[in-house]
């Protein structure tokens, strides 16, 4: 089979207007960034406010192996494959991070099959919404250190800065002062913004560091959240790109779901909400990660109401961490009332008697569907897309897990406990300290963060399966008080990863004539 970028490049997409005619986003409301590409202004949500929603489907996995399960290409796949069924679908994905699209995970635009195009500019710098979003970090960070250096009529303590800065890029040697991108909170900001003013206002919420007295020092005490705001101005809107198949696609935010909440932008979604029947989403990694911050932070400052649940499944992660971590996945989703789906996602080599199994297994958890919609596209899809019909004509009792005025501790063991699995929580000192300081700012009652490793249910990452008669250890807390959560920091996860040894971007090169090569 040819590899996707092959695929991608022998495509014919169709022009960015024509596709935006079918999913009923008006010429004018688009700003064109080429023939295949656009962003669609603001306005137009606020044009379609009175419209009812569409059927919002959320796609997780299973606890994941290093090379991905297929939760994007299912995501694009079962689009197309609706699409195809008649029902008007929407695909709406993170945008990928140029550190892991050049380290070792690769992109994030689907595989085989069911990718969204032009996969080249999606992976790479796509509209420039990530050089935006660093640009506005740093200037924050600029902006702070010389309000510093001019006098500190703030007198912000110099030995409690919490700000850093940011790049787009893995890299390990600047770990002491960096974060990636994607991690960055004006990242979940830009995300979870209903507005160009809510996102101007939350801006200004961003904490950078504390004052003598132990005051929280904001963006908005700095004077920054203006420029800042100015900056993301085109970010904010959201990017729409089409799939293999000619489907619409919105392409808009990136943020990490191992660091933070790992869903794409509000905007995109609540627009793809007004334009189509279903709204095939993804959020990061297994239901631990992704899906458990997709419920309990993105749809509570959204309002958003998921019909479905899509839990994918594959023959190498269930190797690896066996039946009963689908099992467990599949309960998670449970705990929020929404009706699930697993989706055996066929790989190259797995045979007829593989997937039987993993169908007659996984059945007695929930209903299960077959996928192939990396070797097949949309047309590998039917099987799920009929049992996601079905599951959206039942009825969602959509709950979230916590309440946000519970104490921290307590938010935080109710996700440790029901979705880890786990049998305690410990705490640094220096984690109990910060969340005295965020009962003495008034900044408790918020939704709760966790930065984890994503290849176990626990924080070690190492303990495969469904680990038991563990505690999760919290190492260290922080507000993102402009994103609205709290991030709680377990293990050794970091916020700036590293290259491995051999890079992804060794292999990627260009042509004379322009044609890119390497780039999976």
């Amino acid at each position: 089979m040819l590899t996707d970028i092959e695929i991608a490049q022998n495509a014919k997409p169709r022009l960015i207007v024509d596709i935006a005619k079918k999913a009923g986003i008006k010429t004018s409301e688009l700003e064109l960034h080429g023939c295949y590409k656009a962003k669609v202004c603001l306005e137009a949500i606020k044009t379609r406010a009175g419209k009812k929603d569409g059927k919002l489907v959320l796609v997780t996995t299973m606890t994941p192996t290093p090379q991905g399960e297929g939760k994007t290409t299912t995501t694009i796949g079962l689009a197309q494959a609706l699409n195809r069924l008649r029902r008007k679908a929407f695909v709406c994905i993170r945008e990928p991070s140029l550190g892991p699209v050049m380290g070792l995970k690769g992109g994030a635009a689907g595989g085989g099959y069911s990718q969204v195009i032009p996969m080249e500019d999606i992976n790479l710098h796509l509209t420039g919404d990530m050089h935006m979003i660093t640009a506005a970090h740093n200037l924050l960070s600029a902006m702070l250190y010389n309000h510093i250096y001019q006098g500190n009529e703030l007198d912000i303590d110099e030995n409690r800065v919490v700000w850093r800065r940011t790049m787009d890029m893995n890299d390990r040697s600047l770990r002491g002062m960096f974060d990636i991108t994607a991690s960055s909170e004006v990242m979940a900001v830009m995300c979870l913004s209903k507005s160009l003013t809510d996102m101007k206002e939350r801006l200004g919420r961003i904490i950078v560091a504390y004052d003598k007295k132990g005051k929280a020092v904001t963006a908005h005490d700095l004077k920054a959240n203006g420029a800042m705001a100015l900056l993301m101005r085109d970010a904010l809107k959201p990017t729409l790109v089409q799939t293999l198949e000619g489907d619409p696609a919105f392409v808009h935010g990136g943020p990490f779901a191992n660091i933070a909440h790992g869903c794409n932008s509000l905007q995109a979604t609540h627009l793809a909400l007004k334009l189509a029947d279903y709204v095939i989403t993804e959020a990061g990694f297994g239901s631990d990660l992704g899906a458990e911050k997709f419920f309990d932070i993105k749809c509570r400052v959204g309002d958003l109401k998921p019909n479905a649940v899509v839990l994918v499944v594959t023959k190498q992660a269930i190797e690896r961490n066996g039946y009963e971590n689908v099992k467990k996945h599949a309960d998670n989703i449970k705990l929020y009332g929404v009706p699930i789906v697993i989706a055996v996602n066929v790989k190259e080599k797995d045979t007829q008697a593989d997937i039987d199994e993993m169908v007659k297994n996984c059945s007695q958890y929930a209903p299960t569907a077959v996928s192939r919609v990396w070797e097949q596209g949309g047309k590998g899809g039917k099987e799920l897309a009929e049992a996601v019909v079905k599951a959206c004509q039942q009825k969602s009792d959509f709950k979230t897990l916590y309440d946000v005025n519970e104490p921290v501790k307590e938010k935080i063991k109710k996700i440790a406990g029901s979705i880890y699995g786990a049998g305690g929580v410990d705490y640094t000192e220096s984690a109990l300290r910060y969340i005295d300081l965020l009962n003495s700012n008034s900044l408790s009652n918020l939704p709760i963060c966790v930065a984890k490793t994503q290849y176990s249910l626990s924080d070690d990452a190492k303990a495969f399966g469904v680990p038991r008669g563990f505690k999760i250890t919290v190492r260290e807390i922080k507000v993102s008080a402009g994103a609205g959560f709290i991030v709680v920091y377990t293990g050794n996860v970091l916020t700036m990863p590293g290259l491995p040894k051999h890079p992804a971007a060794e292999n990627m090169d260009i042509t004379e004539d322009g044609r890119i090569v390497g780039l999976f």
